[in-house]
């Protein structure tokens, strides 16, 4: 969505020229080779200096390792991925620019010597949770390293996690001239963010495709090989569109851990404006809490937004279904998903056409035209801003969408084809 695209340079242009400057020389020092880094400190593969830390600062740096160690041990071991990316591309990168940065981490754009280009995150140094740290303990070098933990817990992720729905790891580097634990660089697969406006904008048929591919994530991560994944903070802006498809790109915030119980009452699940009671296990564990959890923030933030405007009226009521149970939480991720496979085939066949007059018969076929590059007038929802190209199931839709609109005097059936295989028609 080149839209998404002009959004992403927008956030960066955002930065001020000395904080720009400032980030695009630190990659750059980080993208060369160890031996050709330079400031002084410890030579390459040294092992970095023993860190003189307060007490609390060392708790915390020893809970994000064992839970990293926890997690690379339910992962089957640390391996880095097979014939990915190294050190080695990523110093060969060129036209490195900042697109964003968060709470933990720094984010660029970099172009690859063989071709195409990746997105590259690393410790964002002057970041909030670095700063936050810094000043409750005043150890700048420890805090990084506590704010590293959190990407490398995010590159295990990746390394394990192979769904459609999650950005791909193309390889990671690790900084030996520093503390490894600190230089590491992950190199991801490149999106444009996630842009809700411009989505609500778009044909229906294109935000069912968003919320059916959410949907088929949260099963994934719901039975996944390390067991169900929540994602703490579920935000539109941890997604972002790879070739029209949806993707979460930040898992630095995900848990494998259920919250542990003796009670019901320990179970409450908690939102704003909505408590859920939930049962203690057996065996001392929540039950289904952390899908239940996505599931609801998936209601929330896109169900509501995305599914019910300008929906084919005899789907309607299927979709006000998943709109009740997935905001009532009376639906697990296994039903809704079943629901949302049926909305998508009475879609794709056609059943969801309610019976009309057939009014194709009024229309002359004539064979040989093209779409006009600014179309006749335009419609909303439409595939292009310039005119109104809509998809269809028939030419006896497009007829019966054609008359029902003054403007419109004619239509033209192309051979494109949308993700459904629905057809586009030109009004």
């Amino acid at each position: 969505m080149t839209v998404a695209v002009t959004g992403e340079m927008r956030r960066g242009a955002r930065l001020g020229a000395v904080v720009l400057l400032a980030l695009l020389l630190a990659l750059a020092l980080l993208a060369l080779p160890a031996g050709r880094r330079g400031g002084g400190g410890e030579q390459p593969g040294s092992p970095p200096p023993p860190l003189q830390l307060p007490p609390g600062l060392r708790e915390e740096l020893w809970q994000r390792r064992r839970d990293l160690q926890r997690l690379a041990a339910a992962a089957g071991g640390g391996e880095a991925l097979s014939g990915g990316l190294s050190c080695g591309d990523l110093s060969l990168a060129t036209e490195v620019s900042v697109l964003g940065w968060g709470f933990t981490k720094v984010v660029a754009r970099a172009a690859l010597a063989g071709g195409g280009a990746v997105a590259l995150k690393s410790v964002h140094g002057a970041g909030r949770e670095v700063r936050q740290c810094v000043q409750r303990y005043g150890a700048p070098a420890g805090c990084r390293r506590l704010a590293a933990y959190k990407l490398l817990k995010e590159v295990t992720l990746l390394q394990r996690l192979q769904h459609p729905g999650i950005v791909q790891l193309h390889g990671q580097c690790y900084d030996n001239s520093r503390d490894p634990e600190v230089g590491v660089t992950a190199m991801l697969e490149l999106g444009s963010p996630l842009e809700m406006i411009q989505l609500l904008q778009t044909p229906w048929e294109e935000r069912f495709k968003i919320c059916l591919s959410l949907v088929k994530l949260l099963f994934y991560l719901a039975h996944s090989p390390l067991g169900s994944i929540v994602l703490l903070d579920f935000q539109p802006r941890q997604f972002v569109m790879v070739d029209g498809n949806l993707k979460v790109t930040d898992l630095d915030d995900a848990s494998t851990e259920e919250l542990s119980c003796k009670e019901d009452n320990d179970c409450t699940l908690d939102f704003p404006m909505k408590s859920f009671p939930l049962k203690c296990s057996a065996v001392g564990k929540c039950e289904g809490i952390n899908e239940k959890k996505n599931l609801f923030n998936a209601y929330r933030y896109f169900f509501t937004y995305l599914l019910p405007y300008s929906a084919p009226p005899a789907l309607q009521p299927f979709l006000s279904d998943i709109l009740n149970a997935t905001g009532d939480l009376r639906y697990g991720i296994n039903e809704t998903l079943k629901v949302f496979e049926k909305v998508l085939h009475l879609y794709k066949s056609g059943l969801y056409l309610q019976k009309r007059p057939l009014l194709l018969k009024d229309y002359i076929s004539v064979k040989g035209f093209g779409i006009m590059k600014g179309g006749d007038y335009k419609c909303w929802p439409s595939y292009s801003y310039l005119g109104c190209l809509l998809s269809v199931h028939s030419a006896e839709e497009a007829a019966a969408i054609c008359n029902s609109q003054s403007q419109c005097q004619g239509f033209i059936i192309t051979q494109q084809r949308t993700w459904t295989e629905l057809i586009f028609a030109a009004q």
